[in-house]
């Protein structure tokens, strides 16, 4: 899919619910030797993400490690990616904490080029249904940005509760993290009942979001953010080809070269990965961090509260990323590509 130029006039670009599409990509945010972000390696991670065929560019969000960032660090980082894609997709910033902290960072991501925002849970407490709306909708009301409100741990939405923000005109999607597919049918429908006309987003957002894809597909959840990307790209993006191969859902012809993909590379790759995430908390950035490191570009660690994986965990990950590229038939890499 291919859209005007952002930078001519007489184009128009179209709305970010119109542009999200393909492979979610959710950079890593790199740290130098002396802790501070490296820019440069975050650049790099970032186009070559893109060259490589990402959809959209979620700089600074769960796996950005946007919780250790500083607002300063945020704006860099965030720019730097704008700069980076320079509108061949979209770039969508994380938002979060507080009300007032996230006006803070929403605007800073749209002094900064930002497409749109992803709004993570409010900080530390579990707010009423009434407290969630007020958030979000002080949010978008402070921002010309579109938001994408992101569900999970302390900010888990009632069907009537999203129903409610698809009608603030920049609240465009929902992406979950929670994993209830009982709550997202029934969020999808109440909706699509109350807004039959209205273009709203799903996405889902699990860690590892590949292996509750086909599930997630059955409710109508079509987009999801694809952190195995970072590290194996051709093994995330062959999962992602082979989804549509067989029709509508990638995964309805039993006896398809595309449902044959996918299930080769959940049972071989997906499910291992996860498997091997769920070994330590914290793993869903700290391993996709490691991985990157194996593919030759150096983004340094983790900041506290995060540690790092194990070397031994490290060494699982590296054969099974030599397994994951075996399974697509992908050439070994060189080093130094990142995420290319």
């Amino acid at each position: 899919m291919s859209f005007p130029d952002p930078t001519s006039e007489s184009a128009p670009v179209p709305p970010l619910a119109a542009r999200l599409d393909g492979l979610l990509f959710f950079p890593v945010t790199p740290y130098g030797p002396d802790g501070g972000v490296d820019e440069e390696v975050f650049r790099a991670h970032v186009r070559q993400g893109v060259e490589a065929g990402a959809g959209a560019v979620f700089a600074c969000c769960g796996t950005g490690e946007f919780h250790a960032l500083s607002p300063g660090e945020f704006r860099r980082c965030v720019a730097a990616a704008v700069e980076e894609v320079a509108g061949r997709v979209p770039v969508v910033a994380g938002a979060g904490y507080g009300t007032a902290l996230a006006v803070e960072f929403a605007r800073l991501a749209e002094e900064a080029g930002a497409d749109g925002l992803l709004v993570l849970p409010p900080y530390l407490l579990t707010p009423s249904q009434e407290g969630l709306l007020a958030h979000y909708r002080a949010l978008a009301a402070a921002t010309d940005l579109d938001l994408v409100v992101y569900q999970r741990d302390n900010a888990v939405l009632t069907p009537e509760t999203v129903v409610e923000l698809a009608a603030v005109p920049n609240v465009i999607g929902l992406k979950d993290g929670l994993g209830d597919l009982d709550l997202m049918q029934r969020i999808v429908s109440a909706v699509r009942t109350a807004r039959p006309d209205d273009p709203f987003r799903y996405f889902n957002g699990l860690p590892t979001a590949e292996l509750t894809v086909p599930a997630y597909r059955g409710v109508g959840v079509r987009l999801y953010s694809s952190a195995a990307f970072c590290f194996a790209p051709e093994v995330a993006l062959a999962f992602h080809r082979a989804l549509d191969a067989d029709g509508a859902d990638g995964v309805g012809d039993a006896g398809g070269a595309g449902a044959a993909t996918v299930t080769r590379l959940l049972d071989g790759f997906f499910r291992p990965l996860v498997e091997l995430r769920n070994k330590r908390p914290g793993y869903a950035v700290s391993l996709v961090k490691a991985g990157v490191r194996l593919r030759g570009l150096d983004v340094g660690g983790v900041r506290p509260p995060l540690t790092e994986p194990s070397a031994a965990h490290v060494a699982e990950l590296a054969a099974l990323m030599e397994h994951g590229r075996r399974l697509v038939g992908a050439a070994e890499p060189t080093g130094g590509t990142g995420a290319a």
